[in-house]
């Protein structure tokens, strides 16, 4: 929804409503299908909220793999107003059971074949072991195929330790897996340190409007994107992840991909709703995105 005003004990008045198809790995796979380069969602679907979710998938234009659950699953309720402000509301989504997980892995399993990456984007539904994706990371690297984790809790923890290719805490992701405020420049740099510590290859710690923070073996970068006026900042951290993988795959070093991540997901935080930039509109950005190398 977006509403005139984000406001508490007072009227707001709605100016419009919508509908789409969410999840982060949706996300990743719209925008990397604009820039032009072949995807697959795999996405879980139960109930008459699956029915709409494949509705609306249906004119994506990209490839989706649907697994059949038994339990509806979720709605999520967004609220902008049009200072960019936001309020998400996440429903805690269905639960899955072991035979419906061993269907996912399977299917994830049988696409890996001639994959470059695999993108592990989202929470873990209620009760769901947060080791499942550990599982698919391990999965993944037996048919080398590279891994992103874009996750929270548990399951960042537990999926950190056991080695994906990269990994994309937002700053409060970080915060909570860590157990520390994040305030200063010196704290994204240390935060970034000590989650490659715990096992990723590489890290990009997002820090919103202020870019980020990213590590591999060899450089510590900061990627600085120029001052826009935000319309909508959701999805822009998936656009990023997106943005990311779709350069690694162009042969862009990590330098570069990390400035092309921070591109699309600053030119899509300059478009309402849950929309994604274009390549051209990216490309704009690009430009303007200064990286810092930290040593």
């Amino acid at each position: 929804m977006l509403v005139d005003r984000l406001v508490f004990e007072d009227t707001a008045y709605i100016i419009s409503r919508s509908d789409s198809a969410g999840g982060r790995g949706i996300n990743a796979s719209r925008l990397i299908h604009s820039f032009g380069s072949k995807t697959l969602a795999v996405v879980t679907s139960g109930g008459p909220n699956g029915e709409k979710l494949q509705k609306l998938l249906g004119k994506s234009g990209f490839p989706v793999k649907v697994v059949a659950i038994k339990n509806e699953i979720r709605n999520n309720f967004t609220i902008i107003d049009r200072q960019g402000l936001a309020v998400k509301l996440n429903e805690r989504g269905p639960a899955i059971t072991s035979e419906e997980l061993a269907s996912i892995e399977k299917t994830v399993e049988s696409r890996l074949e001639g994959a470059s990456w695999l993108m592990l984007c989202g929470s873990i539904p209620p009760e769901v072991s947060p080791e499942f994706y550990t599982k698919l990371i391990r999965m993944a690297r037996e048919k080398k195929v590279k891994t992103l984790l874009d996750t929270d809790g548990d399951a960042l923890l537990h999926g950190v330790e056991s080695g994906p290719t990269l990994v994309t805490p937002n700053q409060q992701e970080a915060e909570r897996l860590l157990n520390r405020a994040l305030i200063t420049r010196a704290h994204f740099v240390e935060a970034a340190t000590r989650i490659k510590a715990m096992g990723a290859e590489s890290v990009i710690v997002s820090l919103g409007s202020r870019g980020v923070v990213a590590l591999n073996d060899t450089q510590l970068l900061e990627a600085i994107p120029p001052r826009i006026d935000a319309v909508s900042p959701l999805g822009a951290g998936d656009a990023l992840a997106a943005a990311f993988v779709w350069a690694n795959r162009k042969k862009k070093d990590f330098a570069d991909s990390v400035r092309w991540g921070v591109a699309a997901g600053t030119a899509s935080a300059k478009l309402p709703g849950v929309e994604f930039a274009t390549l051209d509109q990216t490309k704009e950005i690009y430009k303007t995105v200064e990286v810092r190398l930290v040593r």
